[in-house]
Order: structure tokens, then sequence, then C-alpha cells
């Protein structure tokens, strides 16, 4: 099924099961340091044979989410949701040990990546049109849940581009951001800071929907390689 959510239309159906929750501290609503990961689901999707394996890893000064890829395909999803309006921004640390040498975020034989952070927009029958109604209805009747709206993927991309945003393509409702490309900075901690509102509207020249989750992936089940890719923390405030 490549409606919705490209080769991994299952972790975009799961979001839709998690729940609102956590109270503002200084306008932030979400920190997530990964001194564990009891806010996180693992998604593994049930036609792909290997899975990235998603760790804790802990060290003097803190500790960190290690996602380690090789020929594989897994992700985790955070538990709660939030308002994209009152929380618009994003920010994380990230690291990679490598980028893969065939990914290619314009081919479907390279639509891998190291390391990426997924907002998926809540779909909402009652702002859709009717040919939209009609389409995620019939996605309801097969997987028994709406797809997301859409989604927005923060990518390590393997080579540059000359776009920053594309459509992924697998779906044409995921739109992928580019905020690294090349291994030049593999290796290093790399502070992103986003605002999730303006990328929509800039990527889908329109307002998203109001609530989104969040999902982390590294991938690699097209290339057939391998990578280590680390998150310090994760960040949503206004």
């Amino acid at each position: 099924m490549k409606l919705f959510g490209g080769k991994y239309f299952s972790v975009f159906l799961l979001l839709l099961t998690i729940t609102p929750g956590f109270a503002e501290v200084n306008n932030v609503l979400i920190r997530e340091d990964f001194n564990d990961l009891e806010n996180w689901k693992l998604l593994e999707f049930p036609k792909i044979k290997r899975h990235t394996k998603y760790s804790i890893e802990k060290e003097e000064n803190g500790s960190y989410l290690k996602a380690e890829s090789n020929a594989s395909a897994s992700g985790i999803v955070f538990n709660k949701e939030f308002d994209v309006f009152k929380y618009p921004n994003a920010r994380w640390r990230w690291k990679i040990s490598n980028v893969y040498k065939k990914g290619n975020a314009e081919e479907k034989s390279g639509d891998d990546n190291p390391v990426r952070i997924i907002f998926n927009f809540k779909y909402d029958p009652e702002k859709a049109s009717l040919s939209q109604r009609v389409k995620y209805g019939f996605v309801k009747t097969i997987y028994g849940e709406y797809p997301p709206h859409s989604s927005l993927k923060y990518i390590w991309e393997s080579r540059k581009h000359d776009k920053k945003i594309y459509t992924n393509p697998y779906a044409p409702e995921s739109k992928m951001i580019i905020l690294q490309a090349g291994d030049e900075d593999a290796g290093s901690w790399l502070e992103q800071e986003v605002n999730i509102v303006k990328d929509y509207r800039e990527a889908f020249g329109k307002d998203p929907p109001a609530i989104a989750g969040i999902a982390i992936m590294n991938d690699s089940d097209n290339t057939g390689e391998s990578s280590v890719s680390y998150i310090d923390y994760i960040e949503i405030y206004k």
C-alpha cells in the first residue's frame, strides 16, 4: 500500500492511537532526554524481516537514543500528540556514523536515511473534501483506522540536492525536508531547530492540521546498507 505512508504505512496508523498529554514547563511542552524508552512504542513492519534496533546509551554526562540499522527498517513512535499551532517549534541534537552510498531522496530505491524525525498530522474527516473522505474512508475500511492527513520528515540525506524539500517517492502526502546532506559532518553532534508550521506551509502551500505526533526512524531496507545514528534530546515548544 503506497498511499498515505509509503513503504511504512503502519507507522502512521499507530500514531492514531496516541493521546494528548503533558504539562507545559517554561514554554516547553515536550522534553525527551532519552533516559529510557517508556514514552515510545516500537514499530516493526510485517513485510520487512530485519528491524532497526533502538536502545538507550548512557554516559557520565547523560544518555541518548541509539538507532542501529543493517539492511533493516523499523521505527519508534512517541505516545503523545500536540497542537502545532500552540507549539510550532521543535529542536533536537543528532549524530550519524555514516550516510548510505545508494541513498537518494528522489528515488524509491534510495528512500533510506540514517536518521529521520517525522511529524505526522491527524486526519479530520469533518474538514475534508468529498474526494478526501472517499479516499481516506476506503483506507479505513481496509486497515480499521484513518491514516494521517500528511507528514513532514526532517532527514539527514545521503547526498546533496538542488532543493531542500522533496515529495516522498512513495507517497505525495509526505514531504521530506533535508537538514543535512552528505557525510562531511558524520560523527559530529549537530543541533537542529525548526518551525513545523512554517515548514509545512512551505512544503504543502497551506496550513497543516492542528494535531501532530512524532516518530523516529533509521532505515536501510532499500539500500541494504548499515549505519548507527543518535539523538540526544527532542523538545517541542512555543
